[in-house]
C-alpha cells in the first residue's frame, strides 16, 4: 500500500470537485480500492501505487479540460475514461465528444455513420450528408459548427434552408416575412438551443456571429472563415445548389444535408441534391456520407415508420 498527496495549485478546488463533490465522486467511482480524502486544496490517496498513478493522471486531465470549459461535470469524467479527450484522437477517429450541451452532456457520434461524418468533416471542406429523417445529420452538422466556433476555428456559423412549403402555405401564416419563415428554421434553432445557453445564443445572433436565414438570402455573398450548413437540400433545384456552393470563401467549411425521399417541390424531379452529389463526386475535398434506416437515432418506431412509407414511394 502507498500514500500520496496531490496539491491543487492555481485552481479553486470546487471547480474540479464539483457541487457536493459530484465530479470527485464520479472519479473515485473508477477506483473502488483507492481511499480518497479531499481536504481543501489537498487530495490524499491511499492504495495501490498503480491506482494512485492512474488517478493522478486522470485528475490532471480533468484539470486540463477545465481550462477549455466553463464548467466541469461528471460527464467529463466519463469522457476521460472513455479515452475521448484529445483533439488529435478526435480528428483521427471521429469517436470523441464533439461539443458539450448546456447541461454538460457530451454530444458525440452515436453510430459508425455519424463517426464517418465527423471524420470526413475534418478531412474535407465540402461535406454532403444524405439519408432518412432521424439519423442526426443536421444535429451532428450543427454540433461540428458550434465546436469550431468555440475553438475559434471560424468566425461565424451560417445556417440556411430553402423556404419550401411542406403541405402548408406561407402566405396564410401570420406576421411579417421573418415570422412566416421562422417555422421552417425552427429545427435549427432547437439544435443550437441544446448547445449554446439562450442568452449567449441571442447575443451571437444579434451580433451576426450566428445567422439563420432562408437560402435566397445567400445570393451574392462570399462566406470566409465560416461553417455554413444547408439543411433540407433535397428541396433545392440544381441552380440553387450551385448558387449556395459557390458562396464558399477562404477557410470555410460547407455542410449540405438532405433526405432524397422527402422532396417537397411540386415536381420531385427538380431536386438538385443527388444531381449535385453526382457532379461533384470526383472533386478532391468533397465527400458524401450516406445514412441508412439502420442509422436512425430517434425513437425506435421512427425507423419502422420510414420503412413502412418506403413501400408507397
Amino acid at each position: 500500500m502507498s500514500r500520496s498527496t496531490i496539491h491543487l495549485e492555481a485552481i479553486d478546488p470546487i471547480e474540479i470537485y464539483g457541487a457536493a463533490n459530484k465530479n470527485l465522486e464520479a472519479l473515485c467511482g473508477y477506483f473502488p480500492e483507492l481511499k480518497v480524502i479531499a481536504r481543501g486544496y489537498d487530495i490524499i490517496l491511499d492504495g495501490k501505487e498503480s491506482d494512485i498513478e492512474q488517478f493522478t493522471t486522470k485528475l490532471n486531465m480533468l484539470i486540463e479540460r477545465r481550462k477549455h470549459k466553463m464548467n466541469i461535470t461528471p460527464y467529463d469524467v466519463e469522457d476521460i475514461f472513455d479515452g475521448e479527450c484529445t483533439p488529435d484522437r478526435f480528428k483521427l477517429s471521429g469517436e470523441s465528444v464533439i461539443v458539450h450541451g448546456n447541461d454538460g452532456k457530451p454530444i458525440k457520434a452515436r453510430n459508425r455513420t455519424q463517426q464517418d461524418m465527423v471524420k470526413s468533416y475534418f478531412e474535407n471542406d465540402l461535406l454532403f450528408a444524405v439519408g432518412p429523417a432521424g439519423t442526426g445529420k443536421t444535429y451532428i452538422a450543427i454540433a461540428l459548427a458550434v465546436r469550431a466556433l468555440k475553438n475559434r476555428e471560424i468566425k461565424r456559423i451560417i445556417l440556411t434552408r430553402p423556404a419550401v412549403e411542406a403541405g402548408e402555405r406561407l402566405g396564410f401564416l401570420p406576421g411579417d416575412l421573418k415570422d412566416k419563415l421562422d417555422p421552417y428554421l425552427q429545427p435549427l434553432y432547437d439544435a443550437l438551443g441544446d448547445m449554446i445557453p439562450a442568452k449567449r445564443l441571442q447575443e451571437f445572433m444579434a451580433e451576426g456571429t450566428i445567422q439563420i436565414a432562408p437560402l435566397a438570402y445567400m445570393r451574392g455573398r462570399t462566406l470566409d472563415r465560416a461553417c455554413v450548413i444547408l439543411d433540407e437540400a433535397q428541396n433545392t433545384n440544381l441552380g440553387q445548389l450551385k448558387m449556395f456552393l459557390t458562396r464558399m470563401g477562404c477557410d470555410a467549411k460547407f455542410i449540405v444535408t438532405g433526405d432524397a425521399s422527402q422532396i417537397d417541390l411540386p415536381n420531385k424531379k427538380d431536386s438538385g441534391l443527388l444531381k449535385g452529389i453526382e457532379l461533384t463526386k470526383n472533386i478532391k475535398g468533397v465527400k458524401t456520407i450516406f445514412f441508412k434506416n439502420e442509422d436512425i437515432v430517434r425513437h425506435p418506431l421512427v425507423a419502422k415508420i420510414v420503412k413502412a412509407f418506403e413501400t408507397i414511394s
